[in-house]
């Protein structure tokens, strides 16, 4: 029996295949499944990676940026490795994101906190290095007495300005960013530049045209910015400038040539006289804690401040109170079944929601206008209400907008919330003799609050931050008198970091950054509460 069986399965295998035939089993990675079409695909988008990798690590060796340099290069390592192994599948996807998370969310955060303790803004934006050149540039005057050289005026290939002058029989030829230098190639007649390749002489119609950029061009004599620079008055003539600032690398100090004022470097970034004076260009120091303490310890700002720092709390939670009490109503409401037309309904009441914020805001704002506004024209008869630049009106108007903006989405959620408690639940409860207002508040109320609250703390945290709304609807005024910088009484945290950095005139990067970090941790410690007392829910 065995020996018949071991004959029939015999007959029945598969031939063998000849020698030299070795065809490529299921399964196996033969270097004919290497070059799929998946495969030059993924060749190709790797290759394109690469190239735009390379390109950056050279920009940044060529200034210098170190830090960079190494990112890219781990960067690029870890994108080859990922995708041309064939043991790191999971790499492939957490990958992109991984990258995306620490350039937009970490190194961001990071180099935040790094700004915030520093003196990081105009006239602080830099090395000493570069501010004692730029002292050293912006503080220049005329040398009595040198010589004047005929100038010519020319564009390179990118068109930037250039100067070119004739002095002891070279032709020299200079830029705002590279001094002067000799131009063998130069075209000479009667000791002035007529000709130069690859640059283009600028006709008097053309030096007209950027006669301010022309005058207000220095180019320098050479690397040396004490050596002064080459300017005009007329786009005809230039002259030798030279700087009336002396610095002393030795004592450090920096001294005016004309008054023998003495300056020197103090803890702010400055060169200081000893009556208290400075000279700008300062340049970046490290400050400590100064930037955290200013918003209290500055006697200008610390009632603008606090006052916001309310404000900031109290919007948040009265647009997460005023929004979620509508959208819960509305939810209740049109979730009875006795109500017509609830689908209709329910989408008109989602068209807030679908339009996009600002442009609600701005139509809001327009529609609040004082002296033309649809509110006070049609619906109030043509009064003058300040529904904008009252302070108080102001802020009821901000709370208003937002209920009409916020409530669609707390509808949303509150529906969707109470379709998924079950019916036999309210049967029971009607049975037992429940009246709806008891039914609401001891069933409804804490099984939707199960799904909900944690959607209301991250509410809570969005308004918090709500800077769209702010800034589209009233840019934070009416203005606070006397701050030192443009805030108002409508002004969130936010939006008051917004003004320190780009709107008040002077940019205050260190002093922004130091006010983001504390809204940082303020919203991270109400959200780890808030998140913290909704699992008590979860017991339900």
């Amino acid at each position: 029996m065995s020996q018949q069986t071991i004959v029939h399965d015999s007959e029945h295998a598969p031939p063998e295949p000849p020698p030299g035939d070795e065809r490529p089993v299921r399964g196996d990675s033969s270097p004919a499944r290497d070059f799929s079409k998946g495969f030059l695909v993924k060749l190709v988008l790797v290759g394109l990676i690469d190239a735009i990798a390379l390109y950056g690590i050279l920009t940044a060796i060529a200034v210098e940026q170190w830090a960079i340099v190494g990112f890219l290069v781990l960067a690029l390592v870890a994108v080859n490795w990922a995708y041309f192994s064939r043991r790191t599948l999971a790499a492939k996807y957490l990958l992109p994101g991984l990258v995306f998370l620490l350039v937009y969310v970490i190194f961001t955060a990071c180099y935040t906190a790094y700004v915030a303790f520093t003196n990081y803004g105009d006239g602080h934006n830099s090395t000493k290095d570069d501010a004692i050149s730029a002292i050293l540039a912006q503080n220049e005057q005329r040398v009595e007495g040198s010589q004047a050289y005929p100038l010519t005026i020319l564009t390179d290939s990118d068109g930037d300005l250039a100067f070119a002058i004739v002095r002891d029989g070279q032709a020299l030829v200079g830029t705002q960013d590279d001094p002067l230098a000799p131009a063998d190639d130069a075209t000479v007649e009667s000791d002035k530049v007529t000709a130069l390749p690859e640059h283009e002489v600028l006709g008097f119609a053309a030096v007209a045209q950027r006669q301010q950029e022309i005058v207000d061009l220095r180019v320098p004599v050479s690397d040396d910015a004490a050596d002064g620079s080459l300017r005009t008055q007329d786009a005809a003539t230039g002259y030798i400038f030279e700087s009336v600032m002396e610095y002393d690398p030795a004592a450090d100090t920096m001294t005016n040539t004309q008054t023998g004022v003495v300056y020197r470097p103090n803890d702010q970034g400055q060169f200081a006289a000893e009556d208290g004076s400075t000279i700008a260009p300062g340049w970046r120091v490290n400050v400590g804690f100064d930037n955290f303490t200013r918003a209290f310890s500055d006697e200008r700002l610390r009632t603008a401040f606090v006052e916001i720092f309310l404000w900031t709390f109290a919007f948040a939670l009265l647009s997460v109170l005023t929004t979620f009490v509508l959208g819960l109503f509305l939810a209740v409401v049109f979730n009875d079944p006795r109500v017509r037309a609830r689908k209709l309904l329910r989408a008109l009441m989602i068209l807030p929601y679908a339009i996009p914020a600002f442009i609600s805001a701005l139509v809001w704002k327009g529609m609040l206008n004082t002296g033309s506004g649809f509110l006070n024209q049609v619906l109030l008869g043509g009064a003058e209400i300040p529904w904008l630049t009252d302070p108080w009106l102001a802020k009821l108007s901000v709370i208003g907008v937002n209920l009409w903006l916020g409530f669609p989405y707390m509808f949303i959620v509150c529906t969707g919330a109470l379709q998924s408690i079950p019916g036999e639940v309210y049967e029971s409860a009607r049975m037992d003799g429940a009246k709806p207002w008891r039914i609401m508040r001891s069933i409804t109320l804490p099984l939707l609050m199960v799904s909900v609250a944690p959607l209301l703390v991250a509410s809570f945290a969005f308004n918090f931050n709500n800077f769209a709304l702010i800034y589209m609807l009233t840019g934070g005024g009416p203005n606070f008198v006397g701050t030192p910088v443009v805030v108002g009484h409508t002004d969130i945290l936010i939006s008051m970091v917004y003004s320190v950095a780009f709107e008040s005139g002077l940019k205050q990067y260190g002093f922004a950054s130091a006010l983001s970090i504390l809204i940082f941790i303020m919203v991270g410690a109400i959200s780890w509460w808030g998140f913290r007392r909704t699992r008590r829910l979860e017991e339900l």
